[in-house]
């Protein structure tokens, strides 16, 4: 059996899930599956390489955004195959899963795969659209730009940011101009910055805020079939408000 790391928690997801006993290392930040009983290699940012080297992998999953290509570039240079994913928006989460996962043996597509692509294709936007700007960090503070997956995942959803046109991915804006843009909606995740029900929504006195799951906007795996509907609810319920 292929031993396999993961430095991208949907992706270790997805692989521990699809190709059991596959994974013999992840991140510090894979949350999931709960159970995940596996050598932990540090952050996505800072993953301790020679930890990872210690485990004798065969292949190393990284991704584009989330880790740094020093460190994907002394892996490879130690002789350990890297599969690097890229992904943007929702088609490309899908092919670069059955990439990852047919890379990692997995003996079958996993039929949650073929779920997340269903509820995804039945998807229909609400008919009024509307805008939004999507903190990921505070102090300072940051938000999405142009070319993110999260930023399709919401435009899918019938909610374009404001900020997708912005020369950065991820641009730093001063509050005071993002609560000057006067969005429809301010959508908050729980990652990578924690925004709460008490730390974030204080800053946008007067404007809807949603507060969401990181998991089911910026994650790409099996959350993805619940995504739909578990972000459609939180983007609701801030408009009833």
């Amino acid at each position: 059996m292929l031993r396999v790391v993961s430095l991208v928690p949907s992706l270790t997801e997805a692989v521990a899930l699809s190709a059991p006993g596959t994974l013999v290392g992840a991140t510090d930040w894979c949350s999931h599956p709960g159970a995940l009983d596996v050598v932990r290699v540090g952050g996505t940012k800072n993953p301790k390489t020679d930890r990872v080297l210690g485990l004798s992998p065969d292949l190393v999953i990284a991704n584009e955004e989330e880790n740094r290509e020093p460190d994907l570039r002394a892996l490879r240079e130690a002789g350990v195959e890297v599969l690097v994913t890229e992904v943007r928006n929702v088609p490309q989460a899908f092919r670069e899963l059955e990439r990852v996962l047919r890379a990692c043996g997995a003996p079958a597509r996993p039929r949650w795969l073929d779920e997340a692509e269903e509820a995804w294709s039945r998807l229909r936007p609400p008919e009024r659209r509307t805008t939004a700007v999507v903190p990921v960090w505070r102090r300072p503070w940051m938000v999405l730009g142009r070319d993110t997956f999260a930023g399709d995942v919401l435009a899918r959803l019938g909610v374009d940011h404001l900020y997708a046109a912005h020369a950065d991915r991820y641009p730093r804006v001063p509050v005071e101009e993002l609560r000057a843009a006067a969005p429809g909606v301010v959508v908050l995740p729980d990652e990578p910055y924690r925004f709460t029900a008490d730390d974030g929504p204080e800053a946008f006195a007067g404007l809807p805020c949603a507060l969401v799951s990181g998991r089911h906007l910026t994650w790409y795996g099996p959350s993805l079939s619940e995504a739909p509907q578990v972000l459609g609810e939180a983007l609701r319920a801030a408009a009833r408000r």
